[in-house]
């Protein structure tokens, strides 16, 4: 008995001092393959349509303009092979000394310091004071949020009602409307359109800033209350910090649906009228690539117009999101 108990003892140990042996050979393949699958394999199933749709829709889209920008390209029937030699930075030099490009980015320009401080100080407070209403507060939620969904033809025969020579709002202002009015005036064009997309996006806003809301606890405005502190500094000291990740969204949500203004010119001006005034690079864009059959100088503008975006959201992230912990 005693030698079959050394024996196996020997036996499981041996055994033992094997399985201990073996295991550091096993484990870095098991860790290599874990760290290459994640922790959730499966998950990469789930977001796989996901990735195939960003790849589809937009990462090989941009990448073929980066292409088509730096060559001689033009729109032919299909299967007909053509040369499009490589030209360089000819199409961007191009783009970028035309005097319609530089005066849209200009526009745009207007327009984005117009439409995001609004966007981000009036989104704020309604939302601010749509969160303090316990009356009818799914009404006015709602009716924030109605212009949004709205499609923006049948918004816009309302502001073209609103603000056309003989409308509604030069009615109101008499001897002080504008003349020649709105938005066929070159100074007061792209500010209107400005206006409108501000009023028609702010319910959206609105919302992200009410879910932001939800996360501030009520004990700190309690708090300063108790300390005698009023409204507007408990809104300045306590929500506009604790709802600061939602500004920065807002902000850079807001630029680049500015960047990417075309709808609303193209239906409020006629095309961007009065005499350029409110073109959009989007709007030139479409203008040169398809109206006019240059679709690397659209590219190139598509280029350029990316880049300045994500320049400009980097530094209003600085600004507006400061520095992280």
């Amino acid at each position: 008995m005693s030698l079959r108990s050394a024996d196996g003892g020997a036996a499981s140990g041996q055994t033992a001092g094997e399985t201990a042996g073996r295991a550091p050979e096993r484990r870095p393949e098991a860790r290599k393959r874990k760290n290459f699958l994640g922790r959730q394999p499966l998950g990469l199933l789930f977001s796989a349509p996901y990735v195939i749709y960003v790849l589809a829709v937009l990462a090989f889209p941009l990448g073929y303009a980066v292409y088509i920008s730096f060559h001689d390209y033009f729109f032919t029937a299909p299967r007909v092979k053509v040369d499009r030699p490589f030209v360089g930075l000819d199409n961007y030099i191009t783009v970028l000394t035309d005097p319609a490009v530089q005066r849209s980015f200009a526009n745009i320009g207007v327009f984005l310091v117009i439409n995001v401080p609004l966007t981000v100080g009036l989104s704020l407070v309604l939302a601010n004071a749509l969160n303090r209403v316990t009356k009818l507060r799914t009404f006015f939620r709602v009716s924030y949020y109605v212009p949004y969904v709205t499609a923006s033809v049948a918004v816009v025969g309302v502001w073209l009602f609103l603000f056309q020579q003989n409308g509604l709002v030069n009615e109101l202002l008499g001897p002080l409307a504008p003349n020649p009015s709105w938005l066929v005036n070159s100074w007061l064009a792209m500010p209107t359109v400005a206006l409108y997309v501000t009023w028609k996006q702010l319910g959206f806003f609105i919302l992200l800033y009410l879910a932001a809301l939800q996360n501030i606890p009520d004990e700190l405005y309690e708090s300063a209350s108790v300390d005698g502190g009023s409204k507007w500094v408990q809104f300045w000291n306590i929500t506009v910090p604790g709802v600061r990740s939602a500004s920065v969204l807002v902000t850079l949500l807001a630029t680049i649906t500015g960047a990417n203004l075309f709808t609303e010119p193209y239906l409020l001006t006629g095309g961007g009228g009065p005499d350029g005034a409110s073109t959009s690079p989007v709007f030139l864009m479409y203008q040169k690539g398809i109206l006019q059959g240059n679709p690397d100088l659209a590219a190139a503008l598509g280029v350029v117009l990316v880049i300045g975006v994500l320049l400009i959201a980097l530094i209003q992230k600085r600004l507006v999101g400061g520095k992280e912990d």
